[in-house]
Order: structure tokens, then sequence, then C-alpha cells
């Protein structure tokens, strides 16, 4: 279980493998294993699994449907009749759920995570199925439909929200209340100061790049001024927005995301199973360790590496801001305050869907033989598609409300830079750097001082290789002629 053990464990399943046949005695040739990306990607980690498989781990798709089975026995044969039928409906719809949820963690496939359980991945997949169906049904309905279905879940829905205004009275130290100069700051501190933190923290251990991470939360904030004018609360003031946003709240969280991921990635990686372990210090230990990585593999994007990066690294910024934004303007059109429940679990859950999505999209950049996008990211690309489609159906004045002149200008210059830059770095700079290389190999420079090879040496261009060359052959030719 040493280092060694696991870098060369790592090193077989990447490499080749000698295949010995039993059957008629003589040893088969040796054979290359498939691909295997995330050992190739882990090589050099310190990883050790002694491959012991218990009844946790397999597969238990006979105990679920003989479960379910005496479930539906008991409801058909015991289970007294209610005659309430908005009782029934509803009931009807959470065991239509329940059942889809049920036989989706048995028969989906594995994702890319293993712990604490891959069982745990495959409802976060159903779950994601779930959402995209309930919205929908919801985008089937009106906007007034929608806020009563929103009322018939919880009573305290339906009904506008007080919007709170962050902008007013911008001034940080304000001279007028000197009993209190600091109020403007301290009114704007409020519970979502720890969401921003510790949901940055998290976003960094999904992205896992420092560039990555400050780029969308500057986007972001620059979002929230573009949309000031449709929604209200996105109007703060400009220490609010860089200090205590950019700086301080996403900073400190990106910052401690970072040295998470350097610990995730130097730490070791030594699997036993629990009762291979002879002290119950060291399986409760075990225990724990379930709710930790099975291993770590480091993302190392290369945005500007190959168009095809570059451009899905663009699509992987809009997305995230997408799915950021659509948390504001859902809760705007359905009427649903920001510390409801409904809102707090689709960020949880956004957490966990987006972690597979973007382990999904590495591997699809990254990995030659991977052909296709992840089911988990094609399914939260869907969602926030009609989580859009929702908004501005429900609200259509509001989301299309012109922007004003300067923001106009800004996104036209900023996006017409951006096509600029991409045009420069992947075409016309590798076209210009290829004409001059090919250039110093067809005339290469004259050493004058004596020391180099002479300008008799130098190869003579072909006469016909050229035109500018053909041309003055045919010059010279026609000169001496005369």
């Amino acid at each position: 279980m040493d280092v060694k053990k696991g870098k060369m464990r790592a090193k077989k399943e990447a490499s080749l493998f000698s295949n010995h046949s039993s059957s008629n005695g003589q040893v088969a040739q040796e054979m290359e294993t498939a691909h295997d990306w995330e050992a190739y990607k882990n090589i050099d980690k310190d990883f050790f699994d002694d491959g012991t498989m218990t009844f946790f781990w397999r597969a238990h798709r006979l105990t679920a449907l003989i479960m379910f089975s005496l479930v539906l026995v008991y409801v058909a044969l015991w289970e007294g009749a209610n005659n309430d039928s908005d009782y029934n409906a509803k009931r009807g719809i959470i065991a239509v759920i329940l059942a889809f949820v049920l036989f989706g963690v048995t028969i989906t496939p594995d994702g890319p995570f293993r712990r604490p359980h891959p069982a745990v991945w495959r409802l976060m997949l159903v779950l994601s199925i779930v959402y995209e169906l309930c919205l929908v049904f919801l985008l089937f309905q009106t906007v007034d439909d929608a806020r009563r279905l929103m009322r018939s879940l919880d009573d305290r829905l339906g009904r506008p929200l007080p919007e709170k205004d962050y902008g007013g009275n911008c001034l940080l130290y304000d001279t007028g209340r000197p009993n209190d100069p600091f109020h403007n700051f301290w009114d704007k501190i409020d519970v979502f100061v720890s969401v921003h933190f510790f949901g940055w923290w998290l976003k960094t251990l999904i992205l896992r790049d420092w560039w990555l991470c400050m780029v969308i939360s500057v986007m972001f904030e620059v979002i929230e001024y573009t949309l000031e004018h449709q929604l209200p609360n996105f109007s703060e003031c400009w220490w609010d927005h860089w200090l205590m946003d950019v700086l301080v709240c996403n900073g400190l969280g990106i910052l401690l995301g970072m040295m998470t991921l350097n610990y995730l990635s130097m730490k070791p990686y030594h699997w036993r199973g629990m009762w291979n372990i002879p002290s119950y210090r060291g399986k409760l230990t075990r225990i724990l360790k379930q709710f930790t990585p099975y291993v770590w593999t480091d993302f190392d994007w290369r945005p500007t590496s190959s168009l095809k990066r570059w451009l899905s690294m663009l699509c992987i910024v809009v997305a995230f801001l997408l799915a950021e934004l659509n948390t504001f303007t859902l809760k705007f059109v359905l009427w649903i305050p920001p510390s409801h429940f409904l809102c707090l679990s689709r960020l949880l859950f956004f957490l966990f869907w987006g972690a597979v999505s973007m382990r999904e999209g590495f591997q699809f950049l990254d990995d030659p033989e991977c052909t296709k996008l992840g089911t988990q990211a094609c399914l939260v690309i869907a969602i926030i598609v009609t989580e859009i489609l929702i908004s501005l159906k429900f609200d259509w004045d509001t989301f299309t409300k012109p922007l004003p002149r300067h923001v106009s200008l800004f996104w036209i210059v900023g996006l017409a830079g951006l096509a600029i830059w991409t045009l420069w770095h992947f075409y016309l700079k590798r076209l210009i750097n290829h004409t001059e290389q090919k250039l110093k190999v067809d005339y290469p420079p004259v050493d004058r001082s004596g020391d180099g090879p002479s300008s008799s040496s130098r190869p003579v261009p072909v006469a016909g290789s050229d035109p500018g060359v053909r041309l003055r052959t045919e010059l010279t030719t026609t000169t001496k002629r005369a």
C-alpha cells in the first residue's frame, strides 16, 4: 500500500497487460487494453485499492423490485379508501415520481463519480430528469396557473414579492450619521454573504481552475449591471459589486477552494475493505473517508490550445452564467422568496449536477476517444434552456426591455473584441507564423561575418518553384539577351 504500489497499479492500468490463456495451454500474445483515460490522468497520484466488493457495492435490482411490489400490494388491498380527490391526485403524482426515481436509480448506468456510492450520483441524474419534466409541464401553463401551482405546494407562495433594492444611498462612510457612519455597509450584510462565500468555494471545486472562476465571478457582476433596469435587486452600490462580492465573498471562497484543490490533488488515496481493517477506530475512519473522493482528477482546461477548446470554454462560461441568472429570473416570475426551500433546493441540486457535468465536459474535451457529451451535461443544458423559456414566456415585457445605450455599446465593443481576438489568435497569428517559418526555410539569412556559410553556398531557389523567382529569372535572361 505504499506510493510505489499505487503508481505501479495506475501505470499497469494505463499500459499493456498479458492475457494468459489456460484453455489450450498456450500463452496468448500481449494485447493492449482499452484506453483508460482516468487511469492515465491520475498516473502520478498516490492511489491504491484492494478491490474489496461487499454487499454495499452489489446491485440490488431484485430486492428493490420486491419491496416496490409489496408497497403496491399494501396500497391496493389493505389501505383504506379516501374520497378526497385532491389528496388522491397529489398522492398519486408523488407515487409516480417515487417509482420513477426508484427504477431510475436501479437501472441507469454509473456516472464518473464513485463516492460516497454510485447510486447517489444515479439518484442525482434521475432527479435532474424529474426536475426537467416539471419544468416542461410548467412551460405549458399560464403565469397565473403556474403561480397557483406554487401555492398548492406552499400556502406562502403565489403572492407578489417585495423586491429589495441594494442600491440607494451608496456612501460607504456616512458623515451625516456619526453614531453609525457604516450603516449602509451593515444594511447590505445578510445571509447571502455566507451563501456567496460557501457557494464559490464549492464552485471552485467544480470548475477546478482559478482563472475560470474569476472570469465567471466578474462577468456575473457585469450581468447585474446590465440587467438592473429589469430586476430591481440587481441594483447595487459599486463597492457592493466589486468589494463585497468579487473581492471578499467570491474571492475568499475561490481562494479557499484553490487551497482545497491543492490538498485533494496531493493527498494519498488508499482504499481497503472495512472488514480488512482490524481496529474499530480504523473502521470508523474508513466509514468517514467514504464521503471523500475516490481519486482526484485535476482539470487542465488549456482554453487557448485549440479553437475547439476555446469555443467550448466560452460555452461553459455562458452556461454557468445563465444557470446563475435563472435563479433570479425564476423566483421573480414565480414569486418565490429567495430563502424558500425551493430556491435553496435548486441551488443545492445544481451543485451536484454541475459537478458531474463539468467532469463529463472535461473528459469530452481531453479524452480523444470520448466522442459524445455525458448524459448529465446534456440534461443540465436542457434544464437551463427550459428555465430561460419559462422566464421569457411568463414575463416577456420585463425581459425584453431595451438595454440602455451605454450598456449596449459596452457589449457590442466587448463581443467585437472577443471575436477579433479569436480570429487573430487561431487564424491570422498562426498564418503569419507559418508564413515566416516557410520563408526561413526557403530563404535562410545570409551570414556576412565570414564565419558562417557564404552566400554562394546558400541553396538557390528553383526558377519554376516560385512566381517571384521565375519573374526575376526571365527579366535577367531578357537583359542579357538585349
